[in-house]
């Protein structure tokens, strides 16, 4: 198959295209800059211009393709103007809908996110699982509209639309969002930290999840890419197995995370896309359990261990000077 990516300079979406390049796959890449450019080209795809705002040149680039994976997305959750992300993953979805049906491309894989299941707190969030009714953030906003949207545009346009719906992606590469937490975690002696829950997944098995949910997902169905789930607790350990940091935490209590939300709401506004700001602290008390196993079922899926996603990531860490080499 043809496939046409956007977001291929991204992280996920630079995955995807390695992933089907590797099958021998021939890949068509929207790229918005020259920056993009190279970097699809490096991966092995062929770069074609465009943007997401233009339905009709995204149509025209599209056309001759069998599948579209829709990468493309903006993941901040402390924007100091929110408006970037509806841009992007609420109206950037729907218009790659209606420029894969322009195209007369019968199938394209939404690449959402796990955000935007909303499961209550302190259950585990399932493809199925209802609706909380409040957002815990503007991008879990903006994610869960783009993905109802994005479906709707596809029944009626008759386009098959398969959503996967990743947790948190790691992987050797990555360096923002939740990578900064296991990169201060790696590094700190004494590491100040909150007990919370989370689940990750493999940046290789979200690609693969990507390439499965092409060729088996069943339209209009969503998918969760999920390999594990722990605590900050058990991450902790597990990381001080690996190479002996953090040698202690001091564990945040959860009521002064609380009592200083109000204040970092104060740096969100001042400073453009903060570390912390109230969203990622509703986040981190809400905490996150995800099953991925839908996706092993009914697409072939097979999850590597979280020890060997922790591997690689240290090794890559190691290479590039981020992390010290562990001594003798």
């Amino acid at each position: 198959m043809t496939a046409f990516v956007t977001g291929g300079s991204g992280f996920v979406g630079g995955a995807v295209i390695r992933a089907l390049i590797a099958e021998g796959e021939p890949v068509r890449a929207l790229a918005r800059s020259p920056v993009a450019k190279a970097t699809v080209m490096e991966l092995g795809a062929e770069p074609v211009a465009g943007d997401l705002i233009d339905r009709s040149t995204l149509a025209d680039v599209m056309s001759g393709c069998d599948v579209v994976f829709h990468v493309a997305g903006v993941n901040r959750m402390c924007p100091r103007d929110p408006t970037e992300l509806d841009a992007s993953n609420i109206a950037g979805a729907v218009t790659a809908v209606h420029a894969a049906a322009d195209a007369r491309i019968g199938r394209l894989v939404l690449t959402s996110s796990s955000a935007a299941i909303g499961e209550r707190s302190g259950t585990l969030g399932t493809e199925d699982s209802v609706h909380r009714g409040r957002f815990l953030s503007r991008y879990e906003r903006s994610k869960y509209l783009g993905e109802q949207q994005a479906r709707a545009a596809g029944r009626e346009r008759g386009i098959e639309v398969v959503t996967v719906n990743p947790s948190s992606v790691q992987g050797p590469g990555r360096t923002t969002g939740s990578a900064k937490l296991l990169l201060y975690a790696a590094r700190a002696r004494t590491a100040a930290l909150l007990d919370t829950s989370f689940s990750i997944v493999d940046v290789d098995d979200c690609a693969t999840g990507h390439l499965l949910a092409a060729r088996n997902g069943v339209a209009d169905r969503r998918y969760l890419l999920s390999g594990a789930s722990l605590t900050m607790r058990s991450a902790a350990a597990l990381l001080r197995r690996q190479i002996g940091r953090p040698q202690r935490v001091v564990w945040i209590p959860r009521g002064l995370v609380r009592a200083v939300a109000p204040f970092t709401g104060l740096v969100a506004r001042i400073r453009e896309d903060p570390a912390v700001c109230p969203a990622t602290i509703r986040a981190l008390l809400h905490g996150h359990r995800y099953d991925g196993s839908r996706a092993t079922r009914e697409l072939g899926l097979v999850y590597r261990s979280l020890e060997d996603t922790l591997e690689r990531v240290l090794t890559w860490y190691r290479t590039h000077g981020m992390l010290a080499k562990p001594t003798a």
